[in-house]
């Protein structure tokens, strides 16, 4: 796609070759909508360096522009063949179109003014009545207070599938609530614990783990797969893992995506709590600077959030058979390891059963999700959840990374919610049903 960009001057270039740590304030004084803390006519630009001397040159202008990465999730991982999706204020935006012009770099412009495109989905919202929870709008994005008021509601209304309780308390001293789903037995029964919005700014996670226990509660009598998943599993359910940071994507910055706890050394907040479990931790993939989006905290287990969800999986790990964790955007479905190229000891099992769920996937829509270990399908990344779950003898752990590829990366339209859920749900019962059918 083209679009007007500057020549690159000799005082461009001796900039870009600057080692400042921060790079110069005038690029960045821009007119900023105070509702979302979004830069007008922010854009999103997708590259794919061909060479690694392209790859390199783009981590440097990354670094001086203090660039959004939406993909990957670190400068860390550009490199060659690589897309590296990324969104950047109006003025840095010129001054990367005119680097990408004199370095010849290919390039397109996936979202052309991101704050248009903002208060489109904002409006939208605006229009619906999304309070009435019985009549509750699955098709909708919805905040934290209202899906903790949902949760609540059907704690009330469903008591003989549904219990919802709390296991903590999250930085900011918000409740972290976990729905308990599944027939009740006297009998052992094993369980899978499923979590969505680690993340703040991937809202299709959330979106899903109401979605998934929507499905549940209105097929349980009609669908015999439904039926028996709820009558020999317990699923544990926690729509919102990152609560601070979900509800700061709402309020304050739509692409937020770590937790919001403080550091005493830095003004940057927030700690990624997908880089932050004891596995590897702070090893590749992870960042030791509070200021990265990919900053693994100061000690494993530093954020409330994941030491509560830790401190209750490894509570009931003997009983907790499946872990999956729901992210965006890739379309992929990713099993350990994360932190390492290696094969898992039950790797058949685990891999026959997500090449069935990206099946299952693909017959409703022919969305096609890649499959494989999360380290050699995306990339390295240590002190994840999935691979922590894995190490403290959950067997089968996944990750979803849900649509789309980078059309709408984090803003995925409501209009998708539905199709995205329908067939992702299809996908979940599949990997469910191979694990009580064929996994030992």
């Amino acid at each position: 796609m083209s679009s007007p960009v500057l020549r690159v001057t000799a005082g461009l270039w001796t900039l870009l070759q600057r080692k400042d740590e921060h790079p110069p304030k005038m690029w960045f004084k821009l007119e900023t909508n105070d509702a979302t803390g979004t830069p007008r006519s922010d854009k999103v630009i997708r590259l794919i360096p061909s060479t690694e001397e392209e790859a390199n040159a783009l981590k440097k202008m990354y670094h001086q522009l203090k660039v959004d990465l939406w993909q990957p999730s670190s400068i860390f991982h550009v490199s060659k063949g690589a897309v590296t999706d990324v969104h950047i204020p109006k003025n840095g935006s010129q001054v990367l179109l005119a680097f990408l012009q004199e370095a010849n770099i290919q390039y397109k412009i996936l979202i052309e003014d991101l704050q248009k495109t903002l208060e489109k989905a904002s409006s939208l919202r605006t229009q619906r009545n999304r309070r009435y929870l019985s009549g509750y709008n699955y098709e909708v994005y919805h905040s934290l207070e209202e899906i903790q008021n949902w949760m609540h509601h059907l704690n009330k209304t469903h008591s003989g599938l549904i219990h919802v309780f709390s296991i903590g308390k999250s930085y900011e001293g918000r409740s972290l609530f976990v729905l308990k789903l599944g027939r009740r037995s006297r009998t052992y029964k094993r369980a899978v614990w499923i979590d969505c919005g680690i993340h703040a700014r991937e809202w299709i996670g959330p979106a899903f783990c109401q979605w998934f226990v929507k499905e549940a509660l209105l097929t349980y009598r009609s669908d015999p797969i439904m039926r028996k998943m709820l009558n020999h599993l317990y699923f544990y359910i926690m729509p919102v893992f990152n609560v601070d940071g979900y509800h700061f994507s709402w309020t304050s910055d739509r692409f937020w995506r770590k937790t919001r706890s403080r550091n005493s050394r830095f003004r940057c907040r927030g700690v990624d709590a997908n880089r932050n479990w004891k596995v590897k931790w702070c090893d590749e993939g992870a960042s030791m600077h509070p200021c990265d989006d990919t900053y693994c905290g100061p000690f494993p287990e530093s954020e409330p959030e994941v030491k509560a969800v830790a401190t209750f999986l490894r509570k009931h790990r003997k009983h907790i058979r499946a872990y999956l964790s729901f992210h965006a955007y890739a379309q992929m479905l990713l099993y350990p390891y994360s932190y390492k190229y290696a094969t898992i000891p039950n790797f058949s099992c685990v891999e026959s059963a997500a090449y069935k769920a990206v099946n299952a996937l693909q017959s409703v829509y022919g969305v096609q999700y890649r499959y494989g270990p999360a380290s050699s399908t995306l990339y390295v990344s240590s002190g994840s959840s999935m691979d922590w779950a894995y190490k403290n003898g959950i067997p089968y752990t996944f990750a979803f990374e849900l649509r789309d590829t980078g059309h709408f990366g984090f803003l995925l339209p409501e209009m998708l919610i539905k199709p995205t859920c329908t067939e992702t749900m299809l996908a979940v019962k599949n990997i469910t049903m191979h694990l009580l059918k064929e996994c030992p």
